[in-house]
């Protein structure tokens, strides 16, 4: 019982059925607690950029002869290429068949701006929509995009 509790697997597993239980008998509880699951959420996704580059980087190091790496940046380069090619062919191919838009001869010039402030008055509640908010904007969404936005 003392390894469960000490490895990665049992504490999340205690974790989600300690939640299950909150959320059942203090469901108050528990919504009140949403902060934190979000901001947990929001700072794994932080995370997620960096792991990546790593592990790239690692399996570029590992890989040995730079023609092996060559060969295989190669081949992710022309398989990319191919993809999108397929998807930009669809995408036009449905775009021909459909006709999204079509027949909505919409006059841009004639629209009523001001048919815009109910969706700026929601916009300015939910600005001030508390603490748990305002720490949620404070977690940035990368490692460095604390720097760059």
């Amino acid at each position: 019982m003392q390894r469960l509790y000490k490895s990665l697997f049992g504490q999340v597993v205690i974790g989600l059925i300690l939640g299950i239980i909150v959320g059942v008998l203090y469901p108050k509880f528990g919504e009140s607690m949403k902060p934190l699951g979000d901001g947990f959420i929001k700072l794994v996704k932080m995370i997620i950029p960096m792991i990546v580059f790593c592990v790239v980087v690692q399996g570029i190091y590992g890989a040995g002869e730079l023609k092996k790496v060559g060969r295989v940046g190669l081949k992710a380069l022309i398989y990319f290429e191919v993809v999108t090619a397929i998807a930009l062919a669809l995408g036009l191919l449905l775009a021909f068949v459909f006709h999204p838009g079509a027949g909505m001869n919409i006059d841009v010039g004639a629209l009523d701006a001001s048919s815009l402030s109910n969706y700026v008055a929601t916009a300015n509640k939910v600005r001030g929509t508390g603490f748990g908010n305002f720490v949620m904007k404070i977690i940035p969404d990368t490692v460095v995009s604390a720097f760059t936005s």
